[in-house]
Order: structure tokens, then sequence, then C-alpha cells
């Protein structure tokens, strides 16, 4: 017999992209109360009775910490516009701050996996093949990580497999602390509908409080 999940009430930042859509997706089929907050409400084309929507600057402490007053937990799944990479690590602080005044100590984080450390303990951001355009998200998303880790809340970071891809939701995947998962090919990879699947496992039982973990298949 399967234990009976506890609805929660969850605020998500970064709810419009792909990541946080699938997240809010994943959270209402599970019957959590979900309040995403958005620069542009537009965007989200989600619809729900336990979906509330509201436009806020996660850059802001003050918006922060108003919707993540009162929730059993809050989410992010931000990312930067290329170009804008440094607002990661704006983000973290700003985030650590709002929910550290909100009184809400449960913070997951979407990040990234470029400083997860592949088979010869280099980074995956340090790896010849990986690709230089990418190297300076990589690099805020491991700044914002040390930022994570060093705040006294109880936060989890999610670093995803290499390639994060669209595809169905299987539920099937393995998890990993700080190595890259890979497949039996060298492949490294995860559907954002698994990912997603993952965090939300997390969050109804917690392991990886104060700890990064990883998803791949």
């Amino acid at each position: 017999m399967t234990e009976t999940i506890h609805p929660m009430n969850i605020t998500i930042f970064g709810a419009t992209g792909k990541v946080g859509q699938a997240l809010v997706r994943e959270a209402l089929n599970r019957g959590h109360d979900i309040t995403a907050v958005v620069r542009d409400a537009s965007r989200l084309k989600i619809e729900h009775e336990r979906l509330h929507v509201v436009e806020g600057n996660l850059l802001d402490p003050a918006t922060v910490e108003r919707n993540a007053k009162g929730r059993e937990a809050v989410i992010s799944a931000y990312g930067p516009k290329p170009g804008e990479e440094e607002e990661l690590l704006e983000a973290a602080r700003s985030l650590i701050e709002g929910v550290r005044r909100s009184g809400t100590k449960r913070l997951l984080v979407v990040g990234g996996a470029g400083s997860l450390l592949t088979d010869d303990g280099t980074r995956l951001m340090d790896t010849p093949s990986f690709p230089e355009e990418w190297f300076p998200l990589a690099a805020a998303h491991a700044d914002a990580y040390v930022i994570y880790s060093r705040s006294d809340l109880d936060w989890t970071y999610l670093s995803p497999a290499a390639a994060l891809e669209d595809g169905p939701r299987s539920g099937n995947f393995r998890i990993g602390i700080d190595r890259l998962i890979t497949d039996e090919l060298g492949s490294s990879r995860i559907t954002i509908a698994d990912l997603a699947a993952a965090l939300v496992d997390e969050l109804e039982d917690p392991y990886f409080v104060r700890s990064r973990f990883t998803v791949g298949y």
C-alpha cells in the first residue's frame, strides 16, 4: 500500500520556462496547490483551479518573501537569457534572502549540469568536448550552487543530466549525487518531464536536504 502524500502549498519561480511548466504540471497532477510567480502571466498557458499565477520579479527579495510566506516549499526553475548569466547569482541571493525572511525553510532549485564530475573527476564544464558557448551559463550555475550550499535554509539543488530533452515522463531514471550519470554508451540525458518528476519526488519525500543530486537514464 502506497503512502498518501499530504497536498502542499508550493511557490514556483520561473514557471514559464520548459522546466518550470513541467514542474507546475507534475505538482498539480499530484494534488499540490501552486503559486506561480512569473514576469509575464500571459506566457503561462496552464489553467487549473489549484494554480494561482502572480506577476513578480524573482530578483526582488521582497517579492520572494511575499510569495513564499505561509508556503511549505519554494521551487526555482529560473534560467537567464543568453548574455544575462550573472542574474543567476542575483537570483540565488534574492531567493535565499526572501525565503529566509518568509519563515519558509525548504528551497528546491533546478540548476546546471556543468559542475558535475565526469569519471576522471573533471567537472563536465572543464572537459574538452564541452561547448564553449555554454561555458558562461555553466560557470554561473556553478557559482550559484556555491551560494545555495552556504545558506542556512533546507535547500536542495538538482543538476540535470548533460542533455535535457523533450520527451515523455517515464518515471524510470537513476539518481546520483555529484557525478554525471551516463548510460552504457556514455550518453548523459534526461527528459524535462522526468526531471520534474524527480524534483517533485524529492519535495514529497526529502532525501537530499542541504545537498545536491542529479538524475539521468
